[in-house]
């Protein structure tokens, strides 16, 4: 221990509401609105020092609890979960950094938590639904930490601030022997941080792709609808397309006809989301071999692939090497920690599309596993609004992604974020292809709380003094 250390003195939770602009399909799910969870930590030191660090994520059930369709009663048991996850994580007395504290309570309290939670329930909460409920709490935990020492969480990642290097958190591979020894996050991460970063444009299952396709029912409040429309004015050079995983000839057509509409409005690049909806890998490796051999030019337009396999990776083990050895295969879903990254990158796994809903530790110990390991980063989206965007962004920032991330809020729910954007414009609206960082050079994950005019709902569980 050293004298950086933070023990959790309070937290406070609030749930907020957001609804959708458009409906958003994405596998077997539509969302149509979200609860985001907010949270806010107060950590001190040994010293007497405090701060209060804030985190948010969305409570997206339609992800994080795949193959359900009572979605209302699935985030209803998320709501509930998070609010045993406050009232514990306050009581925690242990001392030590953010990534400590955090992984220790992931591996012991959260699981502990959750095997309690579902013990008496009709339905068994995943275990990926949890990490989404604790997340906010992770997030606010660095937030604060960074807020008492007066730096960028991104600075805390080092020896200086560490009690243990890598080597007390990830266990490398054969051949890979002594690659964390003495060696800390800032490692792994990169060495100045870009202030713009290219963004991805989600195309949903029920998106208008172009006027054929409307229907009379679209918003008329000024955001565009067809996807021509949406790549002009956002200047979108990247397009993630959700299939289906079920539908051949439907997913087929649909990656060719969205990438010839990114490619006559001048976007260069795509990639390919089942969302665990396929089984079996030649499905995929059809698709692929027909494009390439009937449209080559949309071919080289497939940056890579994501999770088309069931999330769940001790109960399919599916050998996926011959999909990475046509496109670089990423786990999205699958990768809840670097223990998941490890068995994906034994089954032929290439990359990991990293979430902070899955915690900021967990993230930043994936992110390093995964690099030391050498395979690729991607940063995608829970569609992210209001604050729950910024550390999503500052993880792609400080990671190093192969092309930026996804940032799909500004489509689903444009205005939701407009309290939060008039502090950080360049957030919270994609121009020129990229979202701008250049307003995040405070402390903590610089949300600049105080400038950010808002106001919040009554706390569900409001601090105990």
């Amino acid at each position: 221990m050293n004298n950086n250390d933070i023990t959790i003195s309070d937290a406070a939770l609030y749930f907020m509401p957001v609804t959708t602009r458009m409906p958003y399909k994405f596998g077997n799910t539509v969302m149509d609105k979200v609860t985001t969870c907010r949270v806010v930590v107060n950590v001190s030191s040994e010293d007497g020092r405090s701060a209060s660090g804030w985190g948010e994520t969305p409570l997206s059930a339609g992800w994080a609890w795949p193959a359900q369709t009572d979605l209302q009663t699935c985030e209803a048991r998320m709501k509930t979960f998070c609010i045993v996850l406050t009232k514990a994580f306050r009581q925690l007395n242990d001392l030590g950094h953010p990534l400590e504290l955090g992984q220790q309570f992931i591996e012991n309290d959260l699981k502990t938590l959750l095997d309690e939670f579902n013990a008496n329930a009709q339905s068994t909460m995943p275990y990926l639904a949890a990490l989404v409920c604790y997340s906010a709490l992770d997030i606010a935990m660095h937030d604060a930490y960074g807020l008492l020492h007066q730096i960028p969480v991104y600075r805390s990642y080092t020896a200086q601030y560490m009690n243990k290097d890598l080597s007390a958190y990830l266990s490398p591979e054969p051949g890979f022997e002594g690659c964390f020894d003495a060696k800390y996050p800032c490692d792994f991460l990169v060495d100045e941080r870009p202030d713009d970063l290219p963004v991805w444009h989600a195309i949903g299952g029920a998106d208008p792709l172009d006027e054929d396709d409307l229907t009379g029912d679209e918003p008329d409040d000024g955001f565009p609808v067809i996807l021509a429309d949406w790549i002009q004015r956002d200047g979108i050079d990247c397009l993630k397309i959700k299939l289906s995983g079920t539908g051949f000839d439907y997913d087929y057509q649909r990656i060719v006809k969205i990438s010839q509409i990114g490619k006559d409005n001048g976007a260069h690049w795509t990639c390919t989301d089942f969302n665990c909806t396929v089984e079996d890998p030649q499905y995929v490796n059809d698709i692929l071999d027909k494009l390439q051999q009937e449209h080559p030019e949309l071919y080289d337009m497939i940056l890579y692939v994501e999770q088309p396999f069931p999330y769940e990776l001790s109960e399919f083990m599916v050998d996926v090497h011959s999909v990475s050895e046509r496109k670089p295969l990423f786990m999205d879903e699958s990768a809840h920690d670097w223990t998941h990254v490890r068995t994906g990158r034994q089954l032929g796994w290439t990359g990991v599309a990293l979430k902070t809903c899955k915690s900021q530790s967990g993230a930043i110990l994936s992110a390093c596993w995964a690099k030391a390991h050498g395979m690729d980063l991607m940063v995608q989206d829970l569609t992210n609004p209001m604050l729950a965007q910024i550390p999503h962004v500052l993880l792609a920032a400080h990671t190093g992604t192969i092309m930026g991330l996804e940032s799909n809020a500004p489509q689903f729910y444009p205005n939701a974020s407009d309290c939060e954007a008039k502090v950080h414009p360049g957030l919270y609206l994609r121009r020129y292809g990229k979202v701008n960082l250049s307003s995040l050079d405070g402390n903590g994950f610089g949300y600049r709380i105080d400038e950010i005019v808002r106001s919040l709902p009554e706390a569900t569980v409001a601090f105990q003094g």
